[in-house]
């Protein structure tokens, strides 16, 4: 098990906070420039300085499927020139929101299978494993157990956010979710919520129940990243040593 830490689309954030991690997700921004506008030199020499591995979080607003065959094929189309971009960087996983135009359009549902196995797939021939990230908690956001059966049904991976799945059906939906697609887990990012809408906080600080996480996943032998909006190093720190330790592993070096 790896541990690291999500530092959006900022190099200098790496430099910055990365120290002791095994790796950092960089967020591809919305622009239309990604990634040409990305120092790739300046990046990669960041990385090896600080000996850190590289996964990538794909733009956050890309919905997955739509109702329109001819967006979908660019959708599939993007995704292949960014990922083909992260592979040529040593990326090994990329995280992509399972978000559709409209979540509850269950005639979409077998597109957004199509859409996910292509990703995929275009990830494989890359070298990079795309992972679907929870959103149910958003607009667009595939609900979680729809997310976890079309992932299936897809072959695909998935990214769990713990602190999304929170939010949008409390602890009741992250047990769920991993005793039912437990086996689809191989990326997770952490970090604490509260009911009233505040995420993203050092784990501790909401209301999480993460000693219950190693028994809940049990076995589990992914990446982890922390994904805390904070550059407090102490605060990212403490909240990788306490995921490490409700994972029952040593794996964070810091």
């Amino acid at each position: 098990m790896e541990i690291g830490l999500t530092v959006g689309d900022s190099i200098d954030r790496i430099d910055a906070t990365a120290s002791g991690f095994e790796f950092v997700e960089f967020g591809l921004a919305e622009a239309a420039d990604v990634p040409e506008r990305i120092d790739d030199d300046r990046l990669r020499t960041t990385l090896e300085a600080n000996d850190l591995g590289l996964h990538v979080h794909l733009p956050f607003e890309q919905d997955v499927a739509t109702p329109v065959p001819e967006i979908n094929e660019a959708i599939v189309a993007y995704q292949r020139r960014l990922l083909e971009w992260a592979g040529g960087l040593g990326a090994r996983k990329a995280v992509l929101h399972g978000a559709v135009r409209d979540p509850h359009d269950t005639d979409l549902r077998p597109t957004t299978v199509d859409q996910l196995s292509a990703i995929s797939n275009i990830g494989s021939d890359t070298g990079v494993e795309v992972v679907v990230e929870n959103v149910g908690h958003q607009r667009r956001g595939l609900p979680l157990s729809v997310l976890g059966r079309l992932a299936r049904e897809a072959g695909a991976s998935v990214c769990f956010d713990v602190g999304h799945a929170y939010m949008e059906d409390g602890e009741d939906g992250i047990a769920r979710f991993t005793r039912e697609y437990g086996d689809l887990i191989s990326h997770l990012h952490v970090h604490d919520a509260r009911g009233r809408g505040d995420t993203h906080l050092p784990i501790g600080a909401g209301e999480i129940r993460y000693g219950e996480l190693s028994e809940r996943l049990d076995g589990f032998d992914g990446t982890v990243a922390v994904e805390v909006f904070t550059d407090d190093v102490d605060l990212l720190r403490d909240t990788a040593r306490r995921v490490a330790d409700h994972l029952d592993t040593s794996a964070f070096r810091g």
